[in-house]
């Protein structure tokens, strides 16, 4: 009969063979810069991010281009005052941004979901509010730099028309209360296209969907409202036009500016909002604009839960 024989075993070390490596971890004794230090960082890199820096070539191309089509108009404009002696410019400084509402509404449709699409689909959002950041710091951060950015963009061109009044010594103190004005017509327009721009690309992840949302909201509201007001005024109902105009982004800026801020009306026949509607108009528009930032705000809250 076989026996089984004990299985033979390693002889014990004769020490302990056990090292500690050095490989130069250290603890962070240095200052915490807090919750302010990282909104003002998320504000920074979104604002570039807007503009393609820090990023690839191919993504500065589509923003830098808006910006020089916004400003080209502006140089031309200059050029002729300037060569003809003129005595005013052929555009108010707050009426250009809504000549050029079709490439304000693109810059928006392109960099809003560039934004705040890819956290969401990258599910990174959790991250930024794990700490120190909050949700209330991560949308107002986003929603200051896209107004910015817009500002940077519809300001620019303000800038080139309001020095080329200058070169063509133009009355300065008659173009210096223009231009302020101009400049507070295109921050309610930042502000408003940037939060509905937002608030339309934080619903999908999907930045394509995003951009076509935002293109279709912009586009399709100013079509339609500008329709409805045409035929509010060729059936000789030209009292409803002012209110028509409620309801479309590029009218309700175009209703504060020409009302409030001295500029020339496009709606039909000319019949823009008085004083009084004026304001109902900046209501409105504020109210937007602060809608926008409660919406993104529950939005964030969801997506950080």
């Amino acid at each position: 009969m076989a026996v089984d024989q004990p299985v033979p075993t390693a002889p014990a070390p004769s020490g302990d063979q056990s090292r500690i490596h050095d490989i130069g971890y250290r603890g962070y004794d240095g200052p915490r810069l807090g919750r302010a230090y990282a909104r003002r960082s998320l504000y920074s890199q979104s604002l570039r991010g807007a503009y393609g820096l820090g990023r690839s070539a191919k993504s500065k191309v589509l923003p830098m281009l808006l910006f020089a089509v916004m400003c080209v108009p502006a140089a031309i404009m200059v050029a002729v005052a300037v060569t003809t002696k003129a005595h005013d410019l052929p555009v108010p400084y707050s009426r250009y941004a809504i000549i050029m509402q079709a490439v304000i509404s693109l810059f928006v449709a392109s960099q809003a979901p560039q934004s705040v699409s890819r956290d969401l689909r990258f599910k990174t959002v959790p991250l930024y509010f794990s700490r120190p950041i909050e949700t209330a710091d991560y949308v107002l951060a986003k929603f200051a730099a896209l107004a910015s950015a817009l500002f940077i963009l519809t300001g620019g061109p303000l800038l080139v028309l309001f020095v080329g009044s200058l070169l063509a010594k133009m009355g300065v103190a008659h173009q210096s209360e223009k231009f302020g004005e101009g400049l507070v017509t295109v921050a309610l327009l930042s502000l408003l296209f940037a939060g509905i721009g937002l608030v339309i690309a934080a619903v999908t992840p999907r930045r394509g969907f995003g951009i076509a949302a935002v293109i279709a909201v912009m586009t399709i509201s100013y079509g339609a409202v500008s329709t409805l007001q045409a035929i509010a005024d060729t059936q000789g109902n030209s009292g409803s036009v002012p209110w028509i105009g409620l309801f479309s982004p590029v009218t309700l800026i175009d209703g504060v500016q020409s009302a409030l801020l001295g500029g020339t009306s496009s709606f039909p026949g000319g019949v823009g909002p008085s004083t009084g509607e004026g304001f109902v108009y900046l209501i409105v528009v504020l109210g937007l604009i602060a809608a926008s930032y409660g919406l993104m705000l529950r939005r964030y809250k969801k997506v950080g839960l």
